[in-house]
């Protein structure tokens, strides 16, 4: 009788079990990266919304009215100075819903300010970094004056 070579039974389940083995640790790894991923861009989009934001009251002393005013294409625009201080409106990368929108309020008196609010919700592990974040926020709010911030 002839041997027929090839790979036993054995072998195969041990190779496949070292690429499970291998799986199961790497996808956790690959997901929170990814989460990171989204709240650093998530950060840089209230940056730019928030200078944006600055220019407008630069140029006007006034910052746009809003209460949870949705930011869409013509949110920062001048027509008084005709010009478009937000060209093209950041999406969040952690919003479910492409139909979410950052959005803000000012409020106005002696010292005027504003809040932009992430709609998305983020991996509370990933937003640690920020100042005052509690282990259960899972929300980016950006306030003029004082930053990046979190919030439940």
């Amino acid at each position: 009788m002839k041997y027929q070579r090839g790979f036993t039974l054995i072998e195969l389940m041990i190779v496949v079990a070292i690429i499970a083995i291998l799986a199961g640790i790497l996808i956790p790894n690959f997901t929170h990266a990814r989460a990171q991923a989204q709240t650093a861009a998530c950060e840089a989009n209230l940056r730019e919304i928030a200078t944006a934001f600055e220019l407008y009251y630069a140029d006007l002393q006034v910052y746009p009215a809003g209460t949870g005013a949705s930011i869409g294409a013509n949110a920062l625009y001048s027509a008084t100075s005709k010009v478009n201080y937000l060209n093209t409106v950041p999406e969040d990368p952690a919003s479910a819903l492409t139909t979410d929108k950052y959005s803000w309020t000012t409020v106005g008196g002696s010292t005027p300010s504003y809040v932009i609010t992430c709609p998305g919700v983020h991996d509370p592990s990933t937003l640690t970094k920020i100042k005052g974040a509690a282990t259960t926020d899972t929300k980016l709010t950006y306030a003029s004056g004082a930053g990046l911030a979190t919030a439940p």
